[in-house]
Formats: C-alpha cells, structure tokens, sequence
C-alpha cells in the first residue's frame, strides 16, 4: 500500500504499470489536491480521475473505488484492498483533501464483522507437462476471477520470472510473440471488467426527469443541495458512484431513465467525458476548479437551472 497525491502517482505510474504486468496487489491511495505540478498543495481537487484511469503506458488497466465521506474511507479501503487481492491487481483509492480534513462520528467497528479478506497463497504445483512433470505456472488463471496464483518468494519449488517484459500466458516465460501479447493484454481488461461490484442505487421518491450523478467528496454538498431543492417542491433523482472502474452493471440503465443528467465536479468534467463516451449519454457537466468544495447553495442552484432549463 502507498499513499500520495496526484504528482506522486505519476512519479509512482511505471511501477503501477509494472503491478499490472506481475498481477500482485497493490493499493494506491490518492488524496487529490489542486495540480498540475504542486498546485495547490493545501487544497482540493477531484481532478486525478483521468490520471488514475489511463496515466500509464500501454494497456493498462487499474481499479478505481472513491470514498464518499470521511468514515466512508474506511469502508472504501476495505472494498479497494477485497478487489486488489481477490483479483490480483493494484487499485487506486482516490480520496481528496476534502475528506482528508473532513470529520463526522464513526462507530469503530467490531472486527468479527469485518469482511474476511484472508488470500491464500499458493503451496504446491498446479500444472502437470505432458511427459508428467508437475510444475508450478504463475500465470495459470483462476477461472472465475481470471487472477493468478500468488506464491511467496522463497517457496520451494515455486520459483519463477518477474519483471516488466511480457508474459508468456501460463508459464510466465519471457514472451515477444504478437498473438500471446494481445492475448495477455485482452485477459489484463477482462479481468478488470468482470470484477463484482454491487449494484448502484438511486435516491428518487417523486419520480424525477433529472438525475444528479457524483462520486467521492461531492456527495455532502450534492446531497443537501438536493434536500434544499425537495424542500421547495422540486424533483430530482441522485446517485452516487463508489466504483469507478469498472462502472456498476445497473449504471447504464439507470441513466437511460431521465431526461437530464447532472454531474458535478471538481475538475473540468472528467467524470462526464467518461459517461459520455461509455454510454453516449448527453450528460451536463457543473465544475468548479477553484481548491474549495461545493457550497449547497450554489450547488442547489445549478441544479434547479438545470431542472428547467
């Protein structure tokens, strides 16, 4: 695990990218502030989206779970930690300065309730040649999961190749050969594109036209907007995205049942330029890029604007 900002992932891109070539898990967390370069150090920023999603060389593909509130940081480590270990993979956390010096009351929880994140290793061979050898394979996938085995170093008998150059599939052989590339390359996305990830719900009792979508630290604001603009008579859907990459299997239908989605952000429309292009949906971007989170007020009226404009 390691924890940094936006300048530090892209001093720490090429060895995520080589986490992504081992298939190990790695969790990187990203408290965003203002950028580019040291920006704005002691502000916020939700501007790391794209960074997080495509900052590295070649294919290769990353989780991406967000926190919502300060104590939901810990439930969002919890679930960053199950995807890099039961998949194999790094992850990003992508927290911000606003949660980072955010507060509210949080229940410490009992551990027996914590969910079992316990890996195991592998012990033995897991692949027999033809001529009867049993050996051990690194990248013989899991079936379900399509992760690899993970064997600890100094295991006998379980010795075998890391490093940045491509894998052959199976035995983890040095490979320079096109087919067995694309091949591994096309695994590496599969993998990433069927982990689980729960399904999104929405927040909407009167039957809206408009949705608002966010993700990370925007839900405060973003939520008493909404309850300010109900208040008042309005209708208006909310949800709120936890999982990133991949999107929540429901997400594209839930967008398919408004007339009008709002996303706001702390960037310049990072979130929306993925929506738009995964589900070609003709979502309206709000942003705002200043190193301050958004005032329910302000928020609220956007909001309205954009319920009848």
């Amino acid at each position: 695990m390691t924890t940094t900002s936006g300048p530090g992932v892209a001093l720490k891109s090429e060895t995520i990218g080589l986490a992504v070539s081992l298939e190990l898990p790695l969790l990187i967390v990203d408290i965003q502030r203002g950028g580019p370069s040291t920006g704005l150090p002691t502000k916020t920023e939700q501007a790391d989206l794209l960074q997080a999603m495509y900052g590295r060389n070649g294919e290769a593909p990353v989780p991406v779970v967000a926190p919502k509130t300060p104590a939901d940081c810990f439930d969002a480590a919890l679930e960053a930690a199950r995807i890099a270990l039961t998949y194999r993979t790094p992850v990003f956390l992508l927290s911000d300065g606003y949660l980072a010096n955010g507060s509210e009351p949080w229940r410490i929880p009992e551990t027996e309730s914590l969910p079992d994140l316990t890996t195991p290793f592998a012990t033995g061979p897991n692949h027999t040649l033809a001529d009867g050898t049993d050996v051990f394979w690194p990248y013989k996938r899991d079936p379900e999961t399509l992760a690899r085995p993970w064997a600890v170093p100094g295991t006998p008998g379980l010795e075998h190749r890391i490093g940045g150059i491509e894998k052959q599939d199976g035995t983890g052989n040095i490979s320079y050969d096109p087919a067995n590339h694309e091949f591994m390359v096309r695994t590496r996305q599969a993998k990433i594109d069927n982990i689980t990830v729960p399904d999104l719900e929405v927040d909407d009792p009167d039957g809206a036209t408009t949705l608002v979508l966010g993700w990370g630290s925007t839900y405060g604001p973003i939520t008493a907007a909404v309850r300010r603009i109900r208040r008042e008579g309005g209708r208006i859907a909310q949800t709120h995205l936890r999982h990133l990459n991949p999107f929540p299997n429901n997400l594209g239908e839930i967008l398919g049942r408004y007339d009008k989605v709002v996303i706001p952000e702390m960037n310049l429309g990072q979130l929306a330029t993925l929506i738009r292009a995964k589900y070609l949906v003709d979502a309206h971007s709000h942003t705002q890029i200043n190193g301050m989170p958004f005032k329910a007020e302000q928020l609220a009226t956007a909001l309205k604007e954009a319920i009848h404009g």
